[in-house]
């Protein structure tokens, strides 16, 4: 069990010397995601031991946790009242922690149809680089008029703040859950994907590997009952382990050299590059291990109005952004930490003195 403890002001107190020493800080959680991005500059501030749910109202379905709290602590909580993280983050063999999650933006095999984290991210409480501790949004499921600054941390890799605490809105758990598996090639198995999901079928996961097409359906007995005698195939056995091997990629299709993340529109046919394909999320995003160069993968992804990237590092110069986004995400980093204390060199390669206010 996750220690209960505020390590907020220790957290303050070390940006601000950094700020003080102009020396970067790279924040470390428990160190779970440090492969999906590029090397930090500077001294390590390490975030774990800040953890411990702060506020959980399971008849709101709000949770507020500390950014070092492990995801299977926080799921046990909410287990036991039979709620869920709606967003399914990855663990990564245990070792995932809500700000982890939060800094990397991922979410699981039941994205498109219980929604990104981005949406479940009700407010933040970040340390900003100038050691001011700020917070945006709040813990209510409301809508907000304005700009809606929490949701910003979200994929920011740490690059715009320390983040304290997160409040999330939460799930109930299902009351039945039944994955039915088909024998089908790649495209076959995508018609029938993008035919279903025109239905009102209770979706909750898709995953094609290996010829096989797996299908979960989450929802009342009843509902579950019907929707898979209308769609047929055969009952997956240990179906809660394949989806946890597919959300924290530990499925056999991920070890070795890491595949390519492929995004595409759900309907889009595959790219014409050769290799083994792993297709999710309703065909939205697909996996790909190939020996074909990252950037004519990504040039014929883009032909199909999706993108290619590499999933871990930042090989060849990769650039996260494109200009347009990247012109808005220079403005934020100057706005948040104009000095470029935190996580200097994440998301960017190293940077000069005189470049830091586009860091």
């Amino acid at each position: 069990m996750a220690r209960d403890r505020d390590d907020s002001e220790r957290l303050i107190a070390a940006v601000g010397e950094a700020l003080a020493a102009d020396a970067p800080l790279a924040i470390c959680g428990r160190g779970s995601k440090v492969f999906l991005s590029g090397d930090s500059a500077g001294a390590m501030l390490a975030v774990a031991d800040h953890s411990g749910v702060i506020d959980y109202r399971p008849d709101e379905l709000v949770m507020t946790a500390r950014s070092g709290t492990p995801l299977v602590e926080l799921r046990r909580v909410l287990a036991a009242q039979r709620q869920m993280m709606a967003f399914d983050p990855p663990t990564f063999a245990g070792d995932g922690s809500l700000g982890g999650a939060i800094a990397t933006g991922l979410s699981g095999p039941g994205r498109p149809w219980s929604g990104a984290l981005r949406d479940a991210v009700l407010g933040v409480t970040i340390v900003n680089g100038l050691a001011e501790r700020l917070r945006f949004g709040g813990s209510v499921m409301k809508n907000v008029a304005g700009y809606d600054v929490s949701r910003l941390m979200v994929g920011a890799f740490g690059t715009l703040g320390v983040v304290l605490d997160v409040s999330v809105k939460v799930l109930p758990l299902p009351q039945a859950e039944s994955t039915r598996v088909f024998e089908l090639d790649r495209d076959a198995a995508l018609a029938r994907v993008v035919e279903w999901a025109r239905t009102p079928l209770p979706l909750s996961a898709t995953c094609h590997v290996d010829g096989r097409l797996c299908v979960r359906l989450s929802g009342t007995q009843t509902g579950v009952r019907a929707a898979a005698t209308r769609i047929g195939g055969d009952e997956l056995p240990h179906a809660a382990e394949f989806w946890d091997s597919l959300r924290d990629r530990t499925h056999r299709f991920f070890g070795g050299a890491q595949p390519l993340r492929v995004a595409l529109p759900s309907a889009a046919c595959y790219p014409d590059v050769s290799g083994d394909w792993l297709t999710e999320w309703g065909g939205a995003q697909r996996w790909l291990k190939t020996e074909t160069p990252v950037a004519d993968v990504d040039a014929a992804a883009r032909r199909l109005g999706g993108r290619a990237t590499a999933f871990g590092g930042r090989p060849n110069g990769y650039q996260p952004f494109d200009e347009g986004a990247l012109k808005y995400y220079r403005r934020l980093k100057h706005a948040f930490d104009p000095h470029a204390i935190l996580n200097r060199g994440r998301l960017f390669a190293e940077i000069g003195r005189d470049q830091r206010r586009s860091a």
